[in-house]
């Protein structure tokens, strides 16, 4: 144990009482102002949580850059920079490796916890990794070389490392066991929530969002980065057979950074016949984000490979239909809620626009998804990781 705090109760005669205070040290190097993304929003939402709910725990949170107050979250948490600032392969080995396990052995925590599966091979350290998915290991073209090494390296090691490993749904979870042969009794399984705030919107507002983007046509939207497996280079061929087939107002409208866009993805789209119906958003704040999801005539996101996908989840809030893939994690979060077409069939996801100009398959679609959405919170998932460290705590786990 790390630390024993006495007090002494001579109170009615009680004799003294030894409390322990349990020390988590936390890999919180994505909590980024104004640059969340995916597996940082889930570290966001469910730390937060985990330090509101566990004030007896002191938390260690570890950042690779003075941190913003926002991502403070308690008085129980003691903020950590240590350099360098890991955002390459070469630097994660330092960062994790040398800083971190120095870190570590100054804090001697119980355990030390990284919401992006990265741990200290080198630390003597109990270990948890949230594992989101294995993307590379399936479609090692889609990452850049050096990341890939990286990935392919370390990850399997990590797995190994870990005394007990969360993530994010059973698909990675078997994912895990077959890919590196993992116990699946050291896997726990913590669906992601969904941000209340992702809600219906009045006619009027959806009104005002389509003038903004879409010159006020209705309009099909992906979110996401930007990334060769969210298949976005047949999405642009779908779009344009949807288009072909099917003579309509409605634009596709793209949200998410280009910070991945290939020459496979471009070269779709140079060759789109009906380019000039897409409309690219950028990346869009929370708040914005919302209004575009609430006031779209469906979110098409059907990726090739995803460990969860929350964007489903934010569409299901906002009471808008659902299109996705029917491969991977997608399936198990939408449940019957959405429909659900080939990923790797360009003619699959045009009949699936098609059939969202359905009013009676969009309200069927719509109603089914306000039930699933309440399956999914952050609370739900903040408890779902809290209960795996504990485990990891318990030797006979």
């Amino acid at each position: 144990m790390s630390e024993f705090t006495i007090f002494a109760l001579h109170f009615l005669g009680f004799a003294p009482i030894l409390f322990w205070i349990m020390k988590i040290a936390v890999n919180t190097r994505l909590l980024l102002k104004d640059r969340l993304e995916g597996i940082g929003w889930v570290a966001y939402e469910t730390l937060r949580r985990m330090v509101k709910n566990h004030p007896e725990v002191e938390f260690y949170f570890i950042f690779d850059r003075q941190p913003d107050p926002m991502f403070l979250f308690g008085d129980n948490v003691k903020p950590i920079v240590l350099f360098p600032q890991a955002r390459h392969p070469f630097l994660f080995i330092w960062f994790f490796e040398f800083s971190v396990k120095k870190a570590l052995k100054q804090i001697q925590p119980d355990l030390f916890f990284s919401p992006d599966g990265y741990l200290s091979l080198r630390s003597d350290v109990q270990q948890v990794a949230q594992f989101h998915d294995l993307n590379f290991e399936h479609f090692p073209k889609d990452m850049p070389k050096i990341h890939l090494w990286h990935y392919k390296t370390f990850f399997p090691k990590f797995a190994r490392k870990a005394k007990r490993i969360v993530t994010v749904s059973e698909f990675s979870k078997q994912d895990i066991v077959d890919s590196y042969g993992i116990d699946p009794k050291k896997i726990d399984v913590a669906y992601n929530g969904v941000n209340e705030k992702f809600a219906p919107i009045s006619e009027e507002e959806q009104e005002a969002i389509r003038a903004k983007y879409t010159e006020g046509n209705p309009f099909f939207m992906f979110v996401g980065s930007l990334h060769p497996r969210k298949n976005l280079a047949r999405l642009f061929t779908a779009f344009d057979l949807f288009k072909s087939q099917t003579p309509s107002n409605v634009k596709l409208l793209i949200v998410g950074e280009k910070r991945w866009w290939s020459e496979p993805i471009d070269q779709a789209y140079s060759q789109m016949r009906f380019k000039d119906e897409v409309v690219f958003a950028g990346r869009l704040r929370a708040e914005d984000l919302h209004l575009v999801t609430a006031a779209a005539l469906a979110s098409v996101y059907v990726s090739y490979f995803e460990g969860f996908g929350i964007p489903i989840l934010e569409a299901f809030r906002c009471e808008t239909p659902v299109i996705t893939s029917n491969v991977t994690s997608m399936p198990e979060v939408a449940d019957d809620a959405a429909l659900l077409v080939d990923p790797f069939s360009e003619a699959s996801i045009a009949e699936g626009m098609t059939e969202m100009l359905d009013e009676n398959v969009r309200e069927a679609l719509i109603e089914k998804g306000r039930e699933r959405a309440k399956d999914f919170s952050w609370d739900l998932a903040a408890e779902g990781i809290w209960n795996c460290l504990i485990k990891a705590l318990d030797n006979d786990q």
